[in-house]
């Protein structure tokens, strides 16, 4: 469909590629696939010194109510077995369960001592993210958490208020000092353009990001694009990548884009990932996990064409990808107190609305 403006004559033309790229293949690509031992690929995370995994597991699968307790701890402690070091999670994932299950695998043997731990924030203030963190801490049975993450960075006030007086960001600065936190990043699944601004207002101030994560999938090269917009810059400064929404939660794969689904994962490990979070909640997704980092390839760019061709059709609109273009994936949206209360000297400010 193409609407015209009233004259009849067509809208003025937008700068090119905010939307869709002109080349969906002109990518960054890993130019170092990685170190192969036993079963598991490992990379490093950024520049922090650290080695991980290039296969993560997801921490909201793990808490998902299909899954019994005892079910979720021995994937976990399956997957940690085999050699997956990157263990996600969050906060709000599951009403606490994801983490409260994560911390009773990680509590038995030396478990904890195998992994690399993540865990994300959703408050704004400075309070809401302290008072979040110490209960991450309780729940994950730990005294530190290896990364903590801005979570759900959506809206383009976001880094303002992480930023700003009495933000986010001096409880995890704090945090750190006190070594309840090794590393800090953020995350967000809307749009690479509000990315990119979360990184220029952090730049702004002087603040370096340990990682950053976002969706990286066959359908996001299409449209309003992490990996065209966000990706190269995180590789140009060092930044840990952590790739999520690989099948987006199985909305990917309902599309029924002719793509097996270890292609998928292929193609998230072709990029300079430095792991690639996926939902493990049973044997067999754990299973196909190992599959992929055992056949995978590192693929030119004829060969990343060809399978974006593929993908194009199913992806040119953002249909799928629910993330993007719905609130079906917005926790902070639908729950918006666990962003907390605007700092005392924001509300000082603020007009009395009646």
């Amino acid at each position: 469909m193409s609407i015209q403006a009233p004259n009849g004559a067509l809208p003025p033309a937008l700068p090119p590629g905010l939307n869709r790229p002109a080349d969906a293949a002109d990518l960054p690509f890993v130019t170092d696939p990685g170190e192969m031992r036993g079963e598991m690929l490992y990379r490093a995370l950024g520049r922090t010194g650290e080695t991980i995994s290039a296969i993560g597991l997801g921490g909201f699968h793990i808490g998902k109510k299909k899954l019994t307790d005892g079910e979720a701890v021995t994937l976990i402690h399956a997957a940690i077995d085999r050699g997956i070091t990157f263990m996600d999670n969050c906060w709000d994932y599951n009403e606490g369960r994801s983490e409260l299950r994560m911390g009773v695998a990680l509590s038995q043997g030396n478990y904890r001592d195998k992994v690399m731990l993540m865990s994300k924030m959703d408050g704004r203030t400075k309070a809401e993210a302290m008072q979040q963190i110490d209960t991450s801490l309780t729940r994950l049975q730990v005294d530190c958490i290896d990364i903590v993450q801005h979570h759900e960075i959506l809206r383009y006030d976001d880094p303002d208020r992480i930023f700003g007086e009495d933000g986010a960001m001096e409880a995890f600065v704090e945090a750190k000092q006190a070594g309840k936190l090794r590393y800090i990043g953020f995350t967000g699944h809307k749009d690479p353009r509000i990315h990119l601004q979360m990184l220029d207002v952090a730049a702004e101030r002087g603040f370096h990001f340990d990682t950053v994560q976002m969706p990286l999938n066959v359908m996001d090269a299409h449209f309003r694009s992490f990996a065209h917009l966000v990706l190269p810059y995180l590789v140009e400064h060092g930044i840990g990548v952590l790739g999520m929404k690989t099948f987006g939660d199985g909305s990917l794969l309902k599309s029924e884009a002719p793509i097996k689904p270890i292609e998928y994962l292929h193609y998230s490990l072709n990029l300079p990932t430095s792991v690639v979070i996926t939902g493990i909640e049973n044997q067999a997704n754990l299973d196909q996990a190992f599959e992929a980092v055992k056949t995978f390839k590192p693929m030119n760019k004829a060969a990343v064409a060809e399978l974006l061709s593929r993908s194009e059709p199913y992806a040119r609109h953002g249909k799928f990808e629910l993330f993007k273009t719905t609130s079906t994936f917005d926790g902070t949206a639908k729950n918006f107190d666990w962003l907390g209360e605007e700092p005392e000297a924001v509300q000082k400010l603020a007009p009395v609305l009646e």
